[in-house]
């Protein structure tokens, strides 16, 4: 039993106890960090007395900042004792749960920095018969190191922000020059976000990776498809990325996911040491994505090449620091079957195949008006569920100059 009624608040449920993801609410007083639990929400600031000086000062204001540079054991002392105040039988002084769906959610940290990688073999593969016809799928280097890019951290939106049709040049087949307008190949990723916190540190190695990533976050990274195809000779994506990307407004921690770890997948040849794992961090997650209303495809995350923790050794072993506020993205997620792809791209393969909605309209890219909808959840001890945030978005028309 516990003072929280809510039905939602269960083990059996993706917002239970064994989650407890952060967020940042806007309330009447201003944003305030807050914990989900269920359909509700539980401000920090109004339960300071109950988390102690130390955990009250780094969740009193309006962001996680704090307490991601605060570093692992102020996480796991935080969480602890937000488990023992929500499964408690009484509310602790100052307590009130407010309705996630009445308030309105703000991207919960600084961004410090994006990167986006690649890490996909499926997808990988996909993309590379659909771009490069006749080629070999993969580049060389693909299976021995994590291929990424870095990404525009001023442009990393929280989930609800409706997204602008990107404009930017394209070069369709058989054209002499490129034009200039609208994407007229706009896509999705369903892609699974890292954030970081702790001590900046560069030269991570692989079994240091719960010292600095804070949590998890699902991520739609937009593309621009026919921007991509003309832009990325011989470098990779730029204006085709850059233009936006989505992120939960809802952080689940990484401690919430020890139940959901997994080996990845053996590679075809040795490792470089430092990519090496002596435990391992691949994740079985269970992913969506919708548009509209109808299901298009169920992504595997657990086929993911490479783990988030090489992903971070790599980031980093060229000297570059990790710091808090970095959030590094998966790259989009696909299985080895049509119904698990993660994008458009791959679904309709490269736009011959269109696919169609509940409604009967078809695609092959995405329109004006359609929204895309992010949802996750993973397993967790004794047979419940961990939730991810959904990420959300609605395309809106190309911005007028």
């Amino acid at each position: 039993m516990t003072w929280i009624e809510d039905p939602e608040f269960a083990p059996d449920k993706p917002f239970g106890p064994q989650t407890l993801p952060y967020g940042v609410l806007v309330t009447g007083g201003g944003p305030v960090v807050a914990v989900r639990v269920g359909r509700h929400a539980l401000p920090l600031r109004g339960i300071a007395g109950a988390l102690g000086p130390r955990s009250a000062e780094l969740v009193s204001g309006g962001s996680l900042d704090p307490l991601l540079a605060a570093g692992r054991a102020h996480w796991q002392e935080l969480r602890e004792r937000l488990t023992e105040i929500v499964t408690a039988d009484r509310a602790p002084t100052g307590a009130d749960l407010v309705r996630t769906d009445w308030h309105t959610l703000v991207l919960p940290f600084t961004v410090a920095d994006y990167v986006d990688f690649y890490s996909s073999r499926h997808h990988a593969e996909n993309v590379g018969r659909i771009f490069r016809r006749g080629a070999a799928p993969l580049a060389e280097n693909w299976a021995y190191l994590p291929v990424a890019q870095h990404g525009r951290a001023g442009t990393v939106y929280v989930s609800g922000t409706d997204i602008h049709r990107p404009s930017g040049q394209r070069k369709a087949a058989g054209d002499l020059q490129p034009a200039f307008g609208p994407t007229r190949r706009l896509d999705f990723e369903v892609e699974v976000g890292f954030v970081c916190g702790g001590e900046s540190a560069s030269r991570v190695p692989t079994s240091e990776f719960a010292e600095h990533v804070f949590g998890l976050a699902l991520v739609n990274d937009w593309s621009a498809r026919d921007v991509q195809a003309w832009e990325s000779k011989p470098l990779g994506p730029f204006l085709a990325k850059s233009f936006a990307t989505s992120v939960a407004g809802w952080i689940t921690p990484l401690a919430a996911f020890e139940h959901a770890r997994v080996p990845v997948p053996d590679p075809e040849q040795a490792l470089q040491p430092y990519l090496v794992e002596d435990e391992p961090w691949g994740l079985d997650l269970q992913l969506e994505v919708r548009c509209n209303e109808t299901l298009l495809s169920r992504p595997r995350f657990e086929c993911m090449a490479w783990s988030p923790a090489q992903q971070l050794a790599h980031m980093t072993v060229n000297g570059a620091p990790v710091r808090p506020g970095d959030l590094f993205a998966s790259g989009a997620v696909s299985g080895p079957q049509r119904d698990q792809w993660g994008c458009l791209l791959e679904l309709t393969w490269g736009g011959a195949e269109p696919i169609t909605l509940q409604d009967g309209e078809q695609r092959t890219f995405l329109q004006d008006g359609d929204r895309v909808t992010l949802s996750g959840s993973a397993p967790g001890p004794d047979g419940s569920v961990v939730g991810l945030g959904e990420v959300t978005g609605t395309v809106l028309a190309a911005a007028r100059r």
